[in-house]
């Protein structure tokens, strides 16, 4: 079962495809709102190659708005229950709500992808009442005001120990360690330079023994870098998602599915011969 080997770091990096179904998400914001046009996305996205569909009902770019639980529920539930009736793929959904994240596991839902990392109310006893995993993300501050000035003493250090103590309050919430995935969060309370700093040394967070998922498709550490817009962030996109991919990411999370499966594909051909 693919889900079992990426658990177990022991298959290639997987394309996880991301379907923003809300009006305000920075890179796609408003283009899949619609079911239809939803369902042909996840198609397509399938056929490119993406092994797992990342669901989000509320954007969290800098300065992101909150969504209503209710407003999440009815944006989220229904396509998880499509896809799930229609196609043969890995579901994960995107939410820091507990409801949710229940109601997302009871209609199928293979993955809770938790950008707070189960630290709001109830989220941790509704993950441990499941047998389901979880990606937990770093963030310092909230989507509002996490680009306002970001500081640590030691970058990766820092984030390290929110890692450590995240996996002590699962484990001791019941929560197996073997269930765990972590994201370090790249855009989220990070600048520029710390962006790549984390890039440079993913791979320490290998020591922790557990599935990273690295997602920097399309985000200002690329455009800014570059001076690109959203729409001209592709060959910054696929540069990161190598070099995370080298640094031992085991998820990649993008927005150009395609391309990023065939830039796997050429890094798995390298490794295999080498």
């Amino acid at each position: 079962m693919l889900l079992n080997k990426i658990l177990n770091q022991t298959a290639p990096a997987q394309v996880m495809g991301i379907l923003n179904v809300t009006p305000d998400s920075f890179s796609d914001g408003g283009k899949y709102t619609q079911t239809d046009k939803a369902i042909s996305q996840v198609a397509m996205m399938i056929e490119q190659g993406a092994t797992i569909i990342d669901i989000g009902g509320e954007s969290t770019r800098p300065g992101a708005a909150e969504v209503s639980e209710n407003d999440e529920l009815s944006r989220v539930i229904p396509l998880v229950k499509l896809i799930k009736a229609h196609f043969d793929v890995l579901i994960s959904v995107d939410t820091s709500k507990a409801e949710v994240m229940a109601e997302a596991i009871n209609s199928g839902a293979d993955i809770i992808n938790d950008v707070r990392a189960l630290q709001n109310d109830n989220c941790l006893e509704v993950i441990a009442k499941s047998n389901v995993p979880v990606c937990l993300m770093h963030m310092q501050g909230l989507p509002r005001t996490m680009q306002n000035n970001p500081q640590y003493e030691n970058l990766i250090d820092d984030i390290m120990l929110f890692f450590q103590q995240r996996i002590n309050v699962c484990q001791q919430a019941g929560i197996a360690k073997e269930r765990i995935i972590i994201d370090p969060g790249f855009g989220f309370g990070k600048t520029l330079k710390q962006n790549y700093q984390l890039l440079a040394h993913l791979s320490q967070f290998k020591s922790l023994g557990l599935p990273i998922l690295s997602g920097t498709s399309r985000k200002s550490m690329i455009g800014n870098l570059l001076n690109r817009d959203v729409e001209q962030r592709l060959a910054g996109s696929l540069t990161t998602a190598i070099i995370a991919a080298q640094q031992g990411a085991n998820i990649i999370r993008v927005h150009d599915v395609a391309e990023t499966v065939d830039a796997m594909k050429v890094l798995l051909a390298l490794e295999q011969n080498v």
